[in-house]
């Protein structure tokens, strides 16, 4: 395993993806799993309060990055018969109009986990996971629990389960595992129906 996070290069410049790639295929002496979690944008901002910047940068790390490390990593995947995981977010599976970058840049890259399951088949598997409320603010803990069927925020550890669990599902391709908390489920309100 070998992480890597944003001192390790602008995953939004294609170059620098591509270099990501070949230093962690050089340093592991192969590839076998990939799992994209970089993500910007998410800043709440009203619409019309939004700047390209603001656009860019979302897109750019999300759904840019995405694109550009499958295409890079693909073919040491094929060689291993590897798996790609794009960690999504539900704010992709719903409209959130105060994070409408992010939210967009989300829906992008879970369309991108479809795309690239049927470019890469039958040698790479390319899933999601859609995580809900994980990693939220001191003092919101209360509020984004209730935002669930489950009443708690989720851990870092129930994401990286579902990464496992992908890892071992050698018959899943093109699809996303929601671990939310039942947050999809929810109405807007966060309430219960």
């Amino acid at each position: 395993m070998l992480p890597a996070g944003s001192a390790d290069g602008d995953l939004s410049q294609v170059p620098e993806a591509r270099g990501l790639v070949e230093r962690a295929t050089a340093e592991l002496g192969g590839l076998d799993l990939l799992v994209h979690a970089a993500g910007a944008g998410f800043e709440p901002k009203p619409v019309k309060e939004v700047t390209e910047e603001d656009w860019d940068a979302a897109f750019g790390v999300t759904a840019k990055a995405s694109f550009f490390l499958a295409q890079a990593a693909a073919p040491h995947l094929r060689e291993s018969r590897g798996l790609i995981v794009f960690i999504e977010d539900v704010a992709g599976y719903q409209p959130w109009p105060s994070f409408a970058a992010h939210s967009a840049a989300k829906a992008a890259q879970a369309m991108l986990t479809r795309v690239l399951a049927r470019a890469l088949a039958p040698d790479v598997r390319v899933c999601g996971v859609v995580p809900g409320p994980v990693a939220v603010e001191p003092g919101q803990e209360e509020r984004r629990a209730a935002e669930t069927l489950l009443g708690r925020v989720g851990r870092a550890e129930d994401v990286a389960d579902a990464v496992v669990y992908l890892a071992g599902a050698r018959y899943a391709t093109g699809t996303s595992l929601v671990v939310d908390g039942g947050r999809l489920l929810q109405s807007g309100s966060g309430r219960k129906p």
